[in-house]
């Protein structure tokens, strides 16, 4: 997960996108208001405040690989969260279950999906229901192609030319065979597409899409890539956004 990396008071700036997107994922998580729910990759917590606004009389754990981020979530939710500092690569919750796993745009930035969903499992009770969303098969091929094309030319090319880059973008098939083998039953998964999630092109790219890459360069050819990577995508460019949605339950 690549949130340590990332500014954190200019990403719960610019994510109101995001946040609309993840409003209407959390609309599928079925609850009664006193469950625990994990929010896997809370970020600055501006979903998660929608999630704790469902859950009156139940507890929310807001969980992200960032220090940083989760500084803005306390500011935003203050105590009624339990917030986690860890990445879910190495998701443990010291033997606490919870009822429900809610997630949105931060599987695709974990490598391993059959470990995710493994991880995932084991934290949640018998009948405990994951749902999610994340970048799915053939999402941002712009970026993408404009983000390896730059990437490849000096001076940048020696720390990104042999990289592929931070994502996995699964399809649907791949996924629920992954969660069909993790102990999920009731399994759905699906495509959606979606305007790309920004106002501004160019901090999108710095304080969201961009952030590995950047994180791999030295600081000061970090703002020339950011440049050159927006000079290719050009001033209004149509970015195809893919969605990767799936629900289960703990089987």
């Amino acid at each position: 997960m690549p949130s340590a990396y990332r500014d954190a008071a200019v990403y719960d700036r610019i994510s109101g996108p995001l946040e609309q997107i993840g409003r209407e994922v959390l609309e599928r998580l079925k609850l009664n208001g006193t469950e625990t729910v994990l929010d896997a990759g809370c970020g600055s917590g501006r979903v998660t405040q929608a999630l704790l606004e469902r859950l009156a009389h139940g507890h929310v754990i807001g969980l992200d690989g960032s220090a940083q981020m989760l500084a803005g979530a306390r500011k935003r939710l203050g105590e009624r969260v339990q917030l986690i500092q860890q990445d879910l690569e190495q998701l443990d919750l010291g033997g606490q279950v919870v009822d429900a796993v809610f997630s949105t745009a931060t599987f695709h930035w974990v490598e391993d999906h059959s470990h995710l969903f493994g991880r995932l499992r084991a934290v949640l009770r018998e009948g405990g229901q994951l749902v999610a969303q994340c970048g799915g098969v053939g999402n941002t091929p712009q970026l993408l192609q404009a983000a390896r094309s730059v990437g490849s030319r000096p001076p940048f090319d020696r720390y990104l030319g042999e990289w592929d880059g931070p994502w996995t973008f699964a399809t649907p098939a791949q996924t629920a065979v992954r969660l069909r083998a993790a102990g999920f039953t009731d399994i759905r998964t699906w495509l959606v597409a979606r305007p790309a999630p920004y106002e501004d092109l160019r901090e999108w790219l710095q304080a969201n899409a961009l952030t590995a890459h950047t994180a791999r360069l030295p600081e000061e050819l970090q703002e020339p890539f950011l440049e050159a990577v927006a000079r290719r995508l050009g001033p209004n460019p149509t970015i195809t956004y893919i969605r990767l949605n799936l629900d289960a339950i703990a089987g």
